[in-house]
């Protein structure tokens, strides 16, 4: 396990995509750093077309963040399954990233433009 997690504005513009659309885009993204983790942008809600999205019944624990939530995106396509996270009441010490959706590599693309 990572002993610390750093938060930082993310440099520059970072857009979401998947499934052809663009989700989302921002100046406002923040960077954690998580130890030998790959970096994670996190976006605003109020950047991303949260009308795409729905709560899932997922959630995970992080010890060092505390409860995610996760969503799912319906696309034209169909539906990605746990597309997104987010800590809707993270613990203090990485609370900058209350009200913040981040997103599976996997499943959208995230993109610094």
């Amino acid at each position: 396990m990572a002993e610390k997690i750093t938060i930082a504005p993310a440099k520059g513009n970072w857009v979401v995509r998947a499934a052809g659309a663009v989700l989302g885009e921002s100046r406002r993204a923040l960077t954690l750093s998580e130890g030998d983790h790959p970096d994670v942008i996190y976006f605003p809600r109020e950047d991303i077309s949260m009308a795409l999205f729905d709560r899932s019944e997922t959630t995970s624990h992080c010890p060092l963040k505390g409860e995610a939530r996760h969503y799912n995106l319906a696309a034209k396509s169909g539906t990605v399954t746990d597309a997104a996270w987010s800590y809707e009441d993270p613990k203090p010490e990485v609370a900058e990233i209350k009200g913040y959706l981040a997103f599976y590599g996997d499943k959208v693309a995230v993109e610094q433009v």
